[in-house]
């Protein structure tokens, strides 16, 4: 199967997940590829990253210690032609990067993804579960096939703001001693299932990888 590439590292200060890859993000062979994807403009406006680049040049976020990946890696136009058995295989295969690689903050790129992922509903921003240590914040999705209205873009800059300081909050806490104990909702739910899924991890990565939708 043909999919976008994992852009992971070990002990990544972020990375975020999107629902899966678009059949036009495949095409190009690069994340958030959609002509009217709001993705990497928001992602320097909102100063989560230092400088602009488009999906052209996707893999530099690791150059700021920010990693890409997806729940489901099979691609599709939407996420609603998904099918359950994706996201249960997802499940588990995602749970096992993140324990894997072990960033400090994960990112959810839209309300479905992580509902997804979790098995119930939320809303975006900062949830209560820790992941394998890691905080986790919800993002407005930033595509779906149709452009961001003024209003939901403004919105979705106002969250990955939000996105923005919990990162410096956690890399001072980091710096400084001073991060709690975490808790962990998902970690012995996912262990349990790790032997069931290793066919499903097999995708390339760059160990140097909503929908995305992208």
């Amino acid at each position: 199967m043909r999919t976008l590439p994992d852009h992971l590292r070990k002990g990544m200060k972020l990375v975020i997940v999107g629902c899966n890859p678009t059949d036009s993000s495949v095409r190009v062979g690069h994340y958030y590829a959609g002509r009217d994807n709001p993705f990497w403009p928001i992602l320097f406006d909102s100063g989560v990253i230092p400088e602009p680049f488009d999906y052209h040049d996707d893999k530099r976020v690791i150059e700021f210690g920010i990693g890409l990946t997806d729940l489901v890696k099979r691609p599709s136009k939407t996420s609603d032609m998904l099918s359950r058995e994706d996201f249960a295989e997802g499940r588990i295969v995602l749970s096992q990067k993140l324990e894997e690689f072990s960033p400090r903050v994960v990112a959810f790129n839209g309300k479905q993804t992580y509902e997804q992922f979790a098995q119930r509903k939320c809303k975006c921003g900062l949830q209560k579960e820790r992941l394998y240590g890691a905080r986790v914040f919800v993002l407005p999705a930033t595509s779906g096939g149709q452009p961001l209205s003024p209003k939901d873009k403004k919105e979705a800059v106002l969250h990955f703001r939000k996105l923005a300081q919990l990162i410096k909050r956690v890399e001072k806490e980091r710096d400084t001693g001073t991060s709690a104990a975490p808790t962990n909702r998902f970690t012995q739910h996912s262990s349990r299932q790790t032997s069931a899924a290793q066919h499903g991890d097999h995708q390339e990565r760059d160990d140097s990888g909503e929908s995305d939708l992208a």
